[in-house]
């Protein structure tokens, strides 16, 4: 094929550290739409945790002080991310919450669960029976957001837009509270967010003014607060962080100061909008049968009914009934009902199942027994619903769980920290980890990885490949995520392609293939041919969305469940190029190697016996085994090895005879 898969060779394996800058980031987006002052010991660097329901700030101003978590214009500590627009202005926070039963169709909130997805995806599609304002497909295919901002106009507004506008009013709460200009920030992401998903967070931190200076992941800054100037000695803390619209599992071990991420897993759909879907799906059944009247068919009566389950899944966190009372839900009808703990409970049972996935994923890769664990920490306001800590504290023989921390503000505290580190406090020192293995296809739809799960990061490793056919002038690189051993099993990410290559025989050049995660664990991939110096990358981008958390479980499990069968496919395929490559070795011995010194009636023997091999392969390669070609491989090594070794003997007899006749 013309844009020939690689084979792989092993010509070269190294893994080297990543030598990348800690402050001033050389991103796409920086200087796209502003130029950001140096990062200075005394530069001012902000924390932010970018929520799906509420955000929070902090900022470390004073080492003997600590982390201040910044209040916002109303004296709350977190602020809600919506934003919402009149004819005459745009709000963010607190206004655009308060405002939203009176503009439901231009009041945006939860928009973190649209970020870096496409519009088809059946996440976005369930999410918006429950939106009171429109999703549309972008340009690319993405979920934008269609409403009237100011003056009545109507626009198609990207998440990351919507993003930057709530990442605005951090930066100028922030400012509000130092009395300066705030350019730098450290923003948090769900584990699980991928390098498209991540790039376009900090792209909204360009629109915003911000220059985002790391991306660390949410549970990963929580174990920071968590650890900053309290814990002594070596501990194994694990993190479940489940906000309004993620959930994330880490799994960490903090030793002398140094954190080093152990494990990690999670799902980027699952939060307590999702409990809040359920009520609002189980009141809405109950006024669909009183009255005859479909909620969701009116905007303002989605926006009234989904408020009101939220303060009423709050309330049953510490009450064991509630009841929402609404004057006009729509039509001019009062809508009063009750509904027990238990009831949300059962209605909420298959979410809460999903609860415990992670934590096994995160048990399973760390190699940890439970028993192992010294802290378990909550994040999030989700975990302040009883079923979810019950849950994790029973899969856990009952182990109490930390509760010396906000699960609002941890997410911030610790971003807040990782800031400091980065204007040169080196109190903490932390290492994340990768969550899938990283690789390319390499001939046979093999999957060749070149980083592994669970390696540090930031990373950079290299791995040489070659070419399978000759004068190949167009090789096509595609890049996977996944633990099988077949590409087809795993997740294509990227593809690019290295073009108008010289032409050379096959397994002749020489191509580095390197993998570099950095600080923000996106993802670039660099392809050169070291003859010709050809190169090409690419930096994976938002157009592919991350696996869901059964999709990610789906992958784990089938590794291990296939792993056997995985291995006899592989073996056949390595058998199968072993096969070849002989075959192609002993053409070019024949034919250029050793063309003068075979006997007629030998090359003739050699080349019939090489051309019975191929059409064998020809006819067989779907149904024969790995012992078949192990086995053909070594019946033809038992005509045609005897033949060449006298080939060369008959050469160094004629070398010897010539250096006697040069000395007589």
């Amino acid at each position: 094929m013309g844009s020939a898969i690689l084979l792989a060779l092993n010509l070269a394996n190294s893994s080297f550290a990543s030598n990348l800058s800690d402050g001033n980031q050389n991103n796409r987006t920086q200087g796209k739409f502003a130029s950001f002052a140096p990062l200075t010991p005394d530069t001012p660097v902000v924390g932010i945790d970018l929520g799906t329901t509420y955000s929070c700030v902090a900022i470390i101003r004073n080492e003997r002080i600590g982390v201040e978590v910044i209040p916002n214009e109303s004296g709350n500590r977190i602020t809600p991310s919506v934003v919402g627009f009149t004819d005459d202005e745009r709000m963010v926070g607190e206004p655009a919450k308060n405002q939203a039963h009176l503009f439901p169709q231009r009041t945006i909130y939860g928009i973190k669960r649209l970020i870096g997805r496409k519009f088809g995806d059946p996440e976005v599609q369930a999410d918006k029976e429950w939106l009171s304002y429109e999703i549309v497909s972008g340009k690319d295919g993405s979920a934008y957001v269609r409403t009237n901002v100011v003056r009545g106009l109507s626009r198609d507004l990207s998440p990351e837009e919507i993003s930057s506008m709530i990442l605005l009013k951090m930066k100028q709460i922030s400012e509000a509270f130092v009395g300066n200009d705030i350019q730098h920030a450290v923003v948090t992401v769900p584990a699980y967010f991928n390098d498209g998903q991540r790039q376009a967070t900090k792209d909204a931190g360009a629109i915003a003014g911000l220059n985002i200076v790391r991306i660390i992941n949410e549970p990963t800054a929580a174990a920071l607060a968590y650890g900053f100037g309290k814990i002594k000695g070596n501990r194994k803390i694990l993190v479940a962080d489940l906000g309004g619209g993620t959930y994330d599992v880490s799994l960490l071990d903090l030793k002398d100061g140094l954190f080093t991420v152990l494990a990690i897993s999670g799902d980027t759909h699952l939060g307590g909008e999702d409990f809040d879907q359920r009520l609002a799906e189980h009141f809405s059944k109950i006024f669909m049968k009183k009255h005859q009247k479909e909620v969701k068919s009116d905007n303002r009566a989605i926006q009234l009914l989904m408020s009101h389950v939220e303060k009423a899944k709050r309330d049953l966190s510490t009450l064991l009934y509630t009841r929402i009372s609404i004057e006009n839900l729509m039509h001019g009808i009062e809508f009063n009902e009750q509904i027990s703990r238990a009831r949300f409970e059962e209605l909420c049972s298959d979410l809460f199942k999903k609860i415990i996935d992670p934590i096994e994923i995160v048990m399973r890769d760390s190699g940890l027994k439970k028993t192992e664990i010294d802290s378990i920490l909550l994040v999030g306001g989700s975990t302040r619903i009883p079923k979810v800590r019950s849950i994790i504290s029973e899969y856990f023989n009952g182990k109490e769980l930390s509760q010396n921390i906000n699960p609002d503000e941890a997410v911030a505290y610790g971003a807040a920290i990782q800031a400091a580190m980065l204007r040169g406090n080196k109190k903490r020192i932390l290492i994340d980890i990768t969550p899938l293995s990283l690789g390319v296809e390499v001939s046979g739809g093999l999957m060749s990885h070149i980083i592994p799960r669970g390696t540090q990061i930031p990373t950079k490793i290299a791995q040489s490949y070659t070419t399978e056919q000759d004068y190949q002038q167009l090789i096509k690189l595609s890049v996977y995520e996944g633990e099988r051993s077949l590409v087809k099993e795993n997740r294509l990410l990227g593809q690019f392609a290295l073009t108008d290559l010289p032409a050379m025989k096959r397994r002749v050049p020489s191509i580095q293939v390197t993998f570099s995660i950095d600080e923000n664990s996106i993802l670039s991939v660099t392809a050169r041919e070291e003859t010709s110096g050809i190169e090409k990358s690419i930096t994976i981008n938002q157009d592919k969305s991350r696996l869901s958390n059964d999709e990610i479980n789906r992958m784990l499990q089938d590794a291990q469940r296939y792993a056997e069968q995985d291995k006899v496919i592989e073996g056949r395929i390595n058998a199968q190029k072993a096969l070849e490559n002989y075959i192609f070795s002993m053409e070019n011995t024949v034919d250029e190697s050793l063309a003068n010194a075979l006997l007629i009636i030998d090359k003739k023997a050699i080349k019939s016996t090489l051309k019975e091999a191929k059409i064998w392969i020809k006819e067989n390669e779907d149904s024969a085994t790995q012992i078949d070609f192990e086995d053909y491989l070594h019946d033809i090594q038992l005509f045609c090895d005897p033949i060449i070794k006298r080939a060369y003997k008959r050469i160094a007899k004629e070398l010897a005879e010539e250096d006697y006749s040069s000395e007589l």
